[in-house]
């Protein structure tokens, strides 16, 4: 069941009005996209605070009741408060059942406790991906993908390649060719630890030059 948000239609806009809005403890917001013009909202400041720490409201699909008049989309930007826990604007797209959509999917870690570079080796695990873009049918939009480290040994590297995937996702960056398989995850050294010096520059250099590339 997707989450759900309450808004209603706007003609005020502009600077003046949205502070206005804020004000009065709700934030304005934008739906786009799906041939239809794109439509200026109001959402209650509160019920979007509530769903914020959930992890779903960033990847799935949600559910916008406009007026009574409902309509699935996704979260494409959220502007916060520079020091303040408010919501300043919110953008959304909406999106059509038969057609692919892109989102960035949250990597659960599991496992590393019981790996070999853990329990025996002295490694440190560095995580150089927290998320990844996907794409795929709204309906295949996964909640996580899960990497599983309790194999992972000291100086092992978990690339994009390496992700289970479940049907009908495929990783966008991989679409761009073989360059684009950067690291998600990797073990090393501890620093000033006994292993071997080499092995452990080996693998930092590794995540370094994976990483450098998925920046170019």
């Amino acid at each position: 069941m997707s989450l759900e948000l309450i808004a209603t239609k706007r003609d005020d806009k502009g600077k003046g009005a949205s502070r206005r809005l804020r004000h009065a403890n709700k934030l304005p917001a934008v739906v786009y996209g799906g041939n239809k013009e794109p439509v200026s909202i109001t959402l209650e400041q509160k019920d979007v605070q509530h769903k914020l720490p959930n992890e779903d409201f960033y990847s799935q699909v949600l559910t916008l009741n406009i007026d009574g008049e409902k309509e699935d989309v996704l979260l494409r930007d959220i502007q916060h408060h520079p020091y303040k826990i408010d919501v300043l604007h919110m953008d959304f797209a909406r999106i059509d059942a038969l057609h692919v959509v892109h989102v960035h999917t949250p990597l659960h870690f599991v496992g590393e406790e019981n790996s070999p570079g853990i329990k025996q080796e002295g490694a440190v695990v560095s995580h150089v991906l927290n998320e990844v873009e996907m794409e795929c049918l709204p309906k295949n939009i996964p909640q996580f993908i899960e990497v599983d480290l309790s194999e992972m040994h000291l100086g092992d590297i978990i690339h994009l390649s390496d992700l289970n995937l479940p049907e009908g996702v495929a990783v966008l960056a991989l679409k761009q060719g073989e360059e684009h398989d950067t690291a998600v995850v990797s073990m090393h050294a501890r620093k000033g630890g006994g292993a071997d010096e080499e092995e452990e520059e080996a693998a930092v250099d590794a995540t370094e030059e994976d990483s450098g590339e998925a920046e170019s």
